[in-house]
């Protein structure tokens, strides 16, 4: 009796429920959502998800369009294609009501890369203090889309993200090349902006590319098929998860002294004997300290005013190799885990004493040169008056790291994000129903240690997300590597060179364009601050394949072909604009000319109409030209008289 009791109470139970459960709640992706921006010109895709065969209605601009839910409880309305203009409110309706609201109708760009896509415009307000507060763009859009990888499967939506518009507050958080690349673009125009960028620093290009788009290229699409065992998957993780304590630890005898004695380093009582003398900024490796991965300890006593004191201050400390802990009269004042940002810190006010003062730096670094990264500010502001940190320190060490290998498992370390497929799976794939205008692309860095490849993979990028979006050739603007690292004063190879080769050869993809940033990178960051320069020349290359404004001259001058006349070699270029200039007046540099054994030398270039006329006295049959070829072409002059750069390039001579 009892059961048959518990069988009707279960049943009646169900009965009640039923109705909440019978149909699924109706659910957007992240993009469809309010303050987006729609792209103009073109029909467009509102899609997601409910319950299998549940009646979806959309009103929108006073209309009302209708569906049904597939099996799988997917939906798509097709909306007809719209102005410019806004905002709107769309409502969608299903088991449940969704209202989004602020809308607009304007162009859609999908940016996407590594670090310097990422960049946001927080890193370069010192730069563009001015530009950041006249920054009330309302109808400028940024969605920034959180990093996610996955090489198992292609999902449906997005990791997260929101649509934010351009104010002097929230402009901090757009990408920075992105920005000025929709202001220019804004300001000639008029039209709403919407930017989706998409981007993670530090990965290579492979990994933004889908599983279709690989299969002409063996060795990515041979590593994806893989990833579909789960036993070789399980190898691939395993070693990391399971390494030896001592293999991702430091010993536990290893302490940090500076922090492990009767007092701490920082304290202000402490008395540092024996320290030694350091010049900053620099590298310890530079100064007396070979091969020492660790942390060091920084001092510097100085001297504050008391017109500086009773305000609040700011403290730049340049770049930091790696991780820095900053103490200011012994409070922490600062820390950033790893080398890439600014160090900035900002001092409350009464920090600072008058008279004297002690900083402290612990500088942890992991591996290569640690110290304090030459050619950046380090200073102490406040009120308008400024004390320079530059010259002498003092330093100890507080503890030596024993050298930690990953690949003593005999496994290396494994990252979904630098993996074939992994990152196009979760934060490309996600956003092809939405419809765009073009793409900007800004990455290689992190493929040139294998740069002949980059030939091919990114026409196999372009390729593969024009697929997937399904609107034909949507243009695609790309920045070619800029200058780094240091210069080298007699024609080398370089890996750096390489790579920016293959992005020129990419050209003859049809509708792609390449920003030249050959004179905007910095010799000591792999992250340059000038970001105004490649957002402004993808917007001219954007203004002439997207917009179609054939008086705009959009690209500085491209290798076109190159020919001996006696003694001379004739080199030929597209896109020279209204003439070819050296920059900066005088002789043209960074020409070097090889003979059949590729030694190059450097070789005397002019310019005569709109092609360079080079001769090398040192090589008697010529058979190769090239310009710019380093990883950091210092003095590379060659522009077309709209300031242009010319792109390096390498060629073999006709005769």
């Amino acid at each position: 009796m009892k059961t048959h009791f518990s069988v009707v109470s279960v049943l009646l139970l169900l009965l009640i429920l039923l109705p909440s459960y019978s149909f699924g709640n109706v659910r957007l992706p992240l993009l469809i959502s309010d303050g987006m921006v729609l792209q103009r010109d073109t029909k467009l895709d509102i899609w997601g998800w409910a319950s299998a065969g549940e009646k979806i209605i959309i009103k929108f601009n006073n209309k009302t369009f209708r569906t049904i839910t597939d099996t799988d409880g997917k939906w798509k309305i097709i909306i007809p294609a719209m102005k410019a203009g806004g905002p709107y409110t769309m409502k969608v309706s299903g088991n449940n009501d969704i209202q989004i609201k602020d809308i607009l109708i304007g162009d859609v760009w999908f940016c996407s890369g590594q670090s310097n896509m990422v960049l946001s415009m927080e890193r370069v307000k010192e730069k563009y203090p001015d530009i950041i507060a006249c920054a009330d763009y309302p109808e400028i859009r940024n969605f920034f889309v959180p990093t996610a990888s996955d090489v198992k499967m292609v999902h449906d939506d997005l990791p997260g993200g929101k649509w934010i518009a351009a104010t002097p507050a929230n402009v901090l958080g757009f990408g920075a090349v992105s920005f000025f690349f929709a202001r220019n673009i804004y300001q000639e125009y008029h039209i709403p902006i919407g930017l989706i960028n998409s981007s993670v620093g530090g990965t290579p290009i492979q990994a933004w590319i889908g599983e279709d788009g690989l299969k002409e290229i063996p060795q990515y699409y041979n590593r994806v098929e893989k990833f579909r065992d789960t036993a070789f998957m399980n190898r691939l993780i395993r070693p990391v998860r399971n390494m030896p304590p001592q293999m991702l630890q430091r010993s536990a005898r290893d302490t940090d002294k500076g922090m492990s004695g009767q007092k701490a380093w920082y304290d202000t009582t402490y008395v540092p004997d024996s320290w030694h003398k350091f010049w900053l900024p620099g590298y310890w490796a530079d100064q007396g300290v070979k091969d020492l991965n660790g942390i060091v300890w920084f001092r510097k006593e100085i001297d504050v005013p008391v017109s500086m004191t009773a305000k609040p201050a700011r403290l730049f400390l340049g770049r930091i190799v790696d991780a820095d802990n900053v103490y200011v009269n012994g409070v922490l004042s600062g820390s950033i885990t790893y080398q890439y940002p600014p160090r900035r810190y900002d001092l409350p006010s009464g920090l600072l004493k008058p008279g004297r003062n002690i900083i402290i730096v612990r500088v942890t670094n992991y591996s290569g040169k640690g110290g304090f990264v030459p050619d950046k500010p380090y200073y102490i502001t406040a009120g308008g008056e400024v004390i320079d940190l530059r010259g002498e320190w003092r330093y100890q060490v507080g503890q030596v790291f024993r050298p930690i290998s990953f690949e003593a498992s005999g496994t290396p370390a494994f990252s979904m994000q630098n993996e074939p497929t992994g990152l196009f799976n979760t934060m490309t794939a996600p956003v092809v129903n939405y419809k765009i205008k073009g793409f900007l692309w800004y990455q290689g860095e992190a493929n040139t240690s294998r740069p002949d490849e980059y030939q091919y993979l990114l026409p196999a990028l372009i390729s593969d997300w024009r697929k997937k979006w399904m609107e034909g050739d949507l243009p695609f603007l790309y920045v070619q590597l800029p200058n780094y690292m240091e210069v080298q004063y007699l024609p080398s190879e370089s890996q750096w060179a390489e790579l920016r080769f293959g992005q020129l050869k990419c050209l003859t993809v049809p509708n792609t364009a390449m920003a030249v940033t050959i004179d905007a990178g910095e010799w000591n960051d792999i992250h340059p601050l000038e970001k105004r320069i490649v957002g402004e020349r993808l917007s001219l290359a954007a203004r002439r394949l997207a917009y179609g404004d054939e008086k705009v001259v959009w690209s500085g001058p491209v290798y076109k072909s190159a020919r001996i006349e006696g003694p001379d070699i004739i080199v030929e270029f597209d896109f020279t604009g209204t003439g070819l200039i050296a920059k900066g007046g005088g002789t043209l540099n960074q020409f070097a000319v090889a003979g059949a054994d590729k030694k190059y030398f450097w070789a005397d270039a002019k310019i005569e109409g709109n092609h360079v006329v080079v001769r090398c006295n040192e090589i008697a049959d010529p058979v190769y030209v090239r310009y710019a070829w380093a990883d950091n072409p210092e003095g590379a002059n060659l522009y077309n008289a709209e300031e242009l750069p010319a792109s390096p390039f390498q060629a073999t001579l006709a005769y």
